[in-house]
C-alpha cells in the first residue's frame, strides 16, 4: 500500500457581512444637564447615588452591586445605549461617567423612566 497525501485543491472562502449600525439610531431623551427635569431622580441622584445606581443597575438587568465595581458605570451606560439603540460610543460614555457621572446616572435613570 502506497501513502498518497490528501491535496488540497481550493481555499474555504470567507464571506464579510457589513452592518449599518447608525441606521435606526436615536438619541437620549433628555440632554445630560437635564438634571432638574425630574427633581425626584435629581435628589435621590445628589443624597443618595448609590441607591440611583443600584437601581439603574436592577432595572436594567445587572445586579444592584455593579455600580460598586470600578468602570461598571461606563460599562451599564453602554449597555443601556446598545439595549435603546441610542447613539455615542464607549469613549463619550466614559468622558460622561468620569466627568460628570451624578448628570450621567441622573440621564439614564431619566431615560429608563420614559422608557419604562
Amino acid at each position: 500500500m502506497e501513502f498518497q497525501p490528501n491535496v488540497i485543491s481550493s481555499q474555504p472562502e470567507v464571506i464579510v457581512t457589513q452592518y449599518d449600525r447608525s441606521a435606526g439610531l436615536s438619541e437620549w431623551s433628555s440632554n445630560l444637564c437635564d438634571c432638574c427635569e425630574d427633581c425626584g431622580i435629581c435628589l435621590c441622584a445628589a443624597f443618595v447615588p448609590c441607591i440611583l445606581a443600584c437601581k439603574v443597575a436592577q432595572d436594567n438587568g445587572d445586579s444592584c452591586c455593579i455600580p460598586f465595581l470600578p468602570g461598571a458605570m461606563i460599562a451599564l451606560r453602554t449597555s443601556m445605549r446598545s439595549r435603546y439603540n441610542i447613539s455615542g460610543s464607549v469613549c463619550d460614555d466614559w468622558l460622561v461617567m468620569a466627568c460628570l457621572p451624578l448628570c450621567g446616572l441622573c440621564q439614564m435613570a431619566r431615560e429608563q423612566r420614559m422608557r419604562g
